[in-house]
């Protein structure tokens, strides 16, 4: 799209990048109203707020099984922005998605999912470095603090239902967060390459096809 239709197309009121979002995502979850966080800190990053992310919407999920679907807005442009219309790529390139599996800890909504969202997207902005799909960061203990889980890093893995969008700033993928194990963390460790990882996804999607993470899993 160049600039010219953009204008045509869109004002300063609108927001183009969050509607491609919540375009895709009505796909799959159709009239199903989320649950809409916005900056927990309260004010937006732009306005000087501390969480990058502009906010996050939960839904709950009964494909495959039970469990919270949680994906961000802010890792790419959201808001009319004539100068980046038609790119490449959307800002960063990609949104993060989380399925998390019911956790008898969390009562209600949980949260610290989106506070780890928000963890990994100042990494993002303060070094300039991106994920991409098959990347693997391990979290140097439980991704939910004190908490007895095994589960202690992040595989990067494309969300089996959203995938990849075209959108009027460029491409968006949805990037899932997949955690693993301990013991997946020390082999990838051993071996950090795009490929083991893509292997360890693979084995994963046997027996979880969506790739929910679960902290009781061994």
């Amino acid at each position: 799209m160049n600039p010219e239709i953009y204008k045509q197309q869109f004002t300063a009121d609108d927001t183009p990048g969050w509607q491609a979002i919540d375009d895709q995502l009505e796909k799959i979850y159709g009239n199903t109203e989320a649950r809409h966080y916005p900056p927990l800190c309260g004010i937006h990053y732009a306005a000087g707020g501390t969480d990058p992310i502009d906010g996050a919407s939960i839904y709950d999920s009964r494909h495959q099984t039970f469990h919270r679907h949680m994906i961000s807005y802010g890792m790419s442009e959201l808001y009319f922005n004539e100068e980046k219309a038609g790119g490449e790529f959307s800002k960063w390139g990609f949104e993060f998605t989380f399925r998390l599996a019911p956790f008898k800890d969390d009562e209600n909504d949980p949260i610290w999912a989106i506070n780890v969202m928000n963890n990994l997207a100042r990494y993002v902005f303060s070094s300039g470095k991106w994920f991409e799909e098959n990347h693997f960061i391990p979290a140097n203990g439980p991704i939910r603090l004190n908490t007895e889980t095994e589960i202690t890093g992040f595989v990067f893995a494309l969300d089996p239902e959203l995938g990849k969008i075209d959108t009027p700033h460029g491409e968006v993928s949805f990037l899932q967060l997949v955690g693993i194990t301990d013991a997946e963390v020390e082999d990838l460790k051993k071996s950090p390459t795009i490929g083991a990882v893509q292997e360890l996804i693979e084995k994963l999607k046997k027996d979880n096809p969506l790739l929910i993470t679960d902290l009781t899993r061994k």
